[in-house]
């Protein structure tokens, strides 16, 4: 059995490996609605765009092999508490128990920071994507119906949560993240 991927915090040196990690869902898949894939710049401007949210990678002998990152689930204010989130694999961490470490590892990152639900959606049909998802405690709240048209058909989108925190009565502002020292 091969060791884990080591997992941390990333920064805006990964931006080209995860930019190369990301490729093929945008150009081979429908798991992203984006029709051009970001290169390395773009990947950097999403990494350090505010409020700072963490970005976390998997490496392995150098490279990076996945990542997972939380983004501002909506831009009205009464949603700053929720973020959405996402997690993508080289083709070789699936089912290696990467994704579940990423995410893990982004979930320690948000909750300090205050941050109360996190989101995903998922393009339908993705049976690994629902199955890590639903392994990790995020419950299905809706689908959105031919949400979106890539490859020449309508997809659906469906929409899990995952409960970060209980929700405050009187919540603080959440914190922007700081990535630690590479670790």
């Amino acid at each position: 059995m091969r060791s884990p991927a080591l997992v941390r915090a990333a920064d805006v040196a990964d931006a080209a490996g995860i930019a190369a990690v990301y490729r093929p869902y945008v150009t081979d898949s429908v798991a992203s609605f984006e029709s051009v894939p970001p290169d390395a710049a773009e990947m950097a401007v999403r990494m350090l765009a505010a409020p700072r949210l963490p970005w976390v990678a998997a490496e392995r002998d150098g490279a990076v092999v996945g990542y997972a990152y939380a983004a501002a689930h909506h831009a009205r204010a009464a949603y700053r508490w929720s973020v959405s989130c996402s997690v993508y694999l080289a083709a070789g961490e699936r089912g290696a128990g990467t994704g579940r470490a990423l995410y893990e590892r982004l979930f320690a990152e948000l909750r300090p920071l205050g941050h109360v639900t996190a989101f995903a959606g998922i393009a339908l049909p993705n049976a690994a994507s629902v199955g890590l998802h639903t392994a990790l405690g995020f419950t299905p709240v809706g689908v959105y119906r031919a949400a979106g048209f890539k490859a020449g058909r309508w997809h659906d989108v469906g929409w899990w949560q995952l409960p970060l925190r209980e929700p405050p009565a009187d919540p603080v502002e959440p914190g922007a993240w700081t990535p630690p020292a590479r670790d």
